[in-house]
C-alpha cells in the first residue's frame, strides 16, 4: 500500500479532476456534429406522448439564444456519458495508492462495470423512468394546453438522466467502500433499513412528480442495486482473503 501526504492526495486530486474534464471536453467537441440526432433522441418521448394525446408537438423557445444553448447542454450531457470510462479511470487512479497490490488487479473490472452501469441508469432513465414521469406530468396537467418550453424540457430530461446514471453507481460506491474497510457485506445488511430510507430520499430529490407509483419506480432498481453491491462486497472480501492465504 502506497504512502502519500495529503498534499501529493491534493495534487493529485487536481490532476485526476482536470484529466476528466479535459476527457469532458474532447466528448463534447466530438458529440457536438451529432446535436440533431441527440435532439431528435431526446425529444421523442414528449412527441410520442403529445401525439397520443393529439396535442401540437412543437416545442418553443422565449429567446434567440435558447436553441444554441440547448445544443450546447445537449453535446455536454452526452459527452460526459461518452468520457465515463475515462472519468472513472481517473478515479482509480485517484483510490489505488491506498490499496494492496494485489487489490489494484481490480482496475479493469471496476471501470467496465462502473461504465455499464452508468449507461445503463441513463438508458433506464431515458427508455422507462423519464417517459413514465412526463406522462404523468402531461395527463395532469390535460385541461390545459401546454407549451413547452425547450429549455425547461431539457432541464427535466437531463436531471433525470444524468441523476439515475449517477445513482447507478451505488454499487461501485459500495465496492470503493469495502477496499477502503469503511463498510462489510453485514454492515451494509445490518442498516438495510436506514439505506432504503435513504434510496427513496434520493429517488424523491430526483423525482420530478410526488405520484408514489413513480418513486417507485425511480427507487426499485436503486434497491436492487444496493443488495447487488452488498453481493460485490462480499466477493471483495472473499478476494480478499484468499489472496492472504
Amino acid at each position: 500500500m502506497g504512502k502519500m501526504s495529503f498534499l501529493d492526495h491534493l495534487e493529485e486530486l487536481r490532476r485526476c479532476i482536470i484529466h476528466s474534464l479535459i476527457a469532458i471536453a474532447v466528448g463534447f467537441v466530438a458529440c457536438w456534429t451529432f446535436a440533431d440526432a441527440i435532439y431528435a433522441g431526446l425529444s421523442r418521448p414528449l412527441t410520442q406522448i403529445l401525439r397520443e394525446m393529439h396535442l401540437g408537438e412543437q416545442l418553443v423557445y422565449t429567446s434567440p439564444i435558447a436553441p444554441f444553448n440547448l445544443y450546447v447542454k445537449l453535446a455536454l450531457l452526452a459527452g460526459v456519458f461518452v468520457a465515463s470510462p475515462y472519468i472513472l479511470l481517473q478515479v482509480w487512479k485517484f483510490i489505488s495508492p491506498g490499496l494492496y497490490p494485489r487489490e489494484k488487479r481490480y482496475a479493469l473490472p471496476f471501470i467496465f462495470l462502473g461504465s455499464l452501469l452508468f449507461i445503463s441508469g441513463g438508458l433506464f432513465a431515458y427508455l422507462i423512468a423519464f417517459p413514465a414521469a412526463l406522462r404523468f406530468l402531461l395527463n395532469f396537467g390535460r385541461q390545459f394546453q401546454p407549451m413547452i418550453t425547450v429549455n425547461e424540457y431539457f432541464s427535466m430530461a437531463s436531471m433525470i438522466i444524468l441523476g439515475l446514471a449517477l445513482v447507478f453507481e451505488l454499487p461501485i460506491l459500495i465496492v470503493f467502500l469495502t477496499l477502503l474497510r469503511l463498510v462489510t457485506p453485514r454492515f451494509l445488511l445490518r442498516n438495510l433499513r436506514y439505506a432504503i430510507l435513504l434510496i427513496f430520499v434520493a429517488a424523491a430529490v430526483i423525482t420530478p412528480t410526488p405520484d408514489v407509483p413513480t418513486m417507485m419506480l425511480f427507487a426499485a432498481p436503486l434497491i436492487v442495486l444496493y443488495f447487488f453491491g452488498a453481493g460485490l462486497s462480499y466477493l471483495v472480501l472473499r478476494l480478499r482473503r484468499s489472496g492472504a492465504e
